[in-house]
């Protein structure tokens, strides 16, 4: 007797809190368990502990070379002082921009680790965030020395979302799903969620229509002094060990001209990586 009125009690809770969702966050949740299908399966997901990926960053503006050696934290002041020094060597910043190609390599570990190396006229720059503390190095800048991340820029990393991004296995993370409507994204119909995290702070994902991948999500970066709005699409995604992964990322940020395209090149799923790689050097 006891037996059976748990198993009533738990359908009855079940139904209970079906019940006190809207019509706009149950439609959310379905359409995130066929993306979550569409991606692999929780199953593979929840399987992954690492992903590795490299390839290239290609400019599109005169400036973005420099943006994006210089990570999301960068300002103009740091943008204007690497052209001057472009500039002193001779070389105009706008031809640079037209040949430069810059590869990166991005290590990603749970829980929200983060390494990114980029290579840049011989030097590398990196960035780390260990899950807790961050780290980056500069020698663009002729900073050769390595910088703890300030206020902002460490609660952008606490911000970010796990490697496997805000929307997949959303309820293990402690977040609610919304149907804000259906919008176009490069020309097909997308459905738009908000994602409120378990914080308070609404992420927005598109999730294709007819694929039910997630091809948009938003976001933001800190540009000048001022956080800026940022949507960064995801295209030609692939199927790397049964997931499918975007191999082009491209990020458009609210007032700045021109666009940011990552190109992914090389995907390993579950490499070997060794702790000392997010440990911040002596």
């Amino acid at each position: 007797m006891k037996s059976h009125y748990l198993i009533v009690s738990v359908a009855a809770l079940a139904v209970a809190v079906s019940a006190c969702q809207t019509p706009a966050e149950r439609a959310a949740v379905d359409i995130a368990a066929k993306n979550a299908a569409a991606r692999g399966g929780l199953e593979a997901w929840a399987k992954v502990k690492a992903i590795s990926m490299s390839g290239t960053l290609d400019a599109g503006t005169p400036r973005d070379p420099v943006k994006l050696a210089m990570s999301y934290t960068k300002t103009q002041n740091d943008i204007r002082a690497e052209e001057r020094r472009i500039a002193r060597m001779g070389v105009q910043a706008a031809a640079v921009q037209k040949q430069v190609q810059l590869p990166f390599v991005m290590d990603l570990e749970r829980p929200r680790k983060s390494r990114i190396e980029i290579q840049y006229q011989g030097q590398t720059a990196v960035q780390v965030y260990d899950g807790s503390h961050g780290w980056k190095l500069r020698p663009f800048l002729g900073r050769h020395e390595v910088e703890s991340f300030g206020a902002d820029e460490l609660r952008l990393a606490k911000q970010q979302s796990d490697l496997d991004g805000p929307l997949l296995d959303w309820k293990a993370q402690g977040s609610r799903l919304a149907l804000v409507g259906t919008q176009k994204v490069d020309g097909h119909d997308a459905y738009d969620l908000a994602v409120t995290l378990r914080d308070g702070q609404v992420r927005h994902v598109w999730v294709d229509t007819e694929s039910y991948l997630d091809v948009q999500i938003d976001g933001s970066r800190k540009l000048d002094g001022k956080f800026k709005k940022v949507w960064t699409a995801q295209r030609d995604f692939r199927a790397v060990d049964g997931l499918m992964i975007p191999h082009k990322l491209e990020t458009t940020v609210d007032g700045v001209h021109g666009v940011e395209t990552i190109s992914i090149e090389n995907v390993s799923i579950n490499p070997m990586l060794d702790d000392t790689l997010f440990r911040k050097p002596d």
